[in-house]
């Protein structure tokens, strides 16, 4: 009987093992073709949630206050991770958000000097500087391991996702959308490509420009 349970361990465990991975490719787009950078992907199980093993995104996580802006303009963190504000301007800023993910205030700080907070709850962030009502960035504190950024492309490329039944969503801070969010399940297995149109409002008149 105890050899019995060793092979049938062992098979379970090979199986562990080697089970199939696939890989996503995204592409954001404009209603008119465009390609859409800053947009946030991320991936969640159809069914269940994803294993507390499963490798998470990993640091440093930086919110530079620079040229009079923030960079990037979304940054993309995990739940619980520490984000550091520098400032590398020569001008005092004075960083805040009223955002029900995290409430806080980092009052006025100068030139080189350094900021933390803890992003302890899943959920968007819009920060502003209250000297500069122009600045303007977001970080995405998300919940998921799997999640990445589109770049100037439009695309973001996530790998070695698990072979399954998911939901894709895609978050984008001007996406004409509830929470500014839309979804579609998909089916992984192998590789995969996905196009998302996204129909997006202006940016608000006063930005500075949207930091990279």
């Amino acid at each position: 009987m105890k050899q019995l349970f060793s092979v049938v361990f062992a098979g379970a465990c090979l199986v562990a093992t080697c089970a199939k991975a696939a890989d996503l490719s995204v592409d954001l787009r404009t209603t008119d073709g465009r390609p859409v950078r800053d947009g946030v992907v991320t991936i969640y199980p159809q069914t269940g949630t994803w294993p507390t093993s499963t490798p998470r995104l990993t640091g440093p996580f930086l919110m530079r206050q620079e040229g009079i802006q923030f960079h990037p303009f979304v940054l993309l963190a995990p739940v619980g991770a520490t984000v550091v504000f520098p400032n590398l301007d020569k001008v005092r800023h004075h960083v805040y958000s009223f955002s029900a993910a995290k409430r806080f205030e980092l009052k006025l700080f100068g030139h080189e000097d350094t900021r933390t907070v803890v992003f302890d709850k899943a959920g968007v962030v819009a920060l502003g500087c209250n000297i500069h009502d122009r600045m303007l960035a977001y970080i995405d504190v998300v919940d998921t391991p799997y999640a990445a950024k589109s770049d100037e492309k439009g695309r973001v490329e996530l790998k070695s996702l698990p072979d399954a039944a998911v939901i894709v969503k895609v978050w984008h801070p001007f996406l004409k959308a509830v929470l500014q969010t839309i979804s579609r399940p998909v089916s992984l297995k192998g590789a995969a490509h996905e196009v998302f149109a996204l129909d997006l409002k202006d940016p608000p008149a006063n930005m500075s420009g949207m930091g990279g």
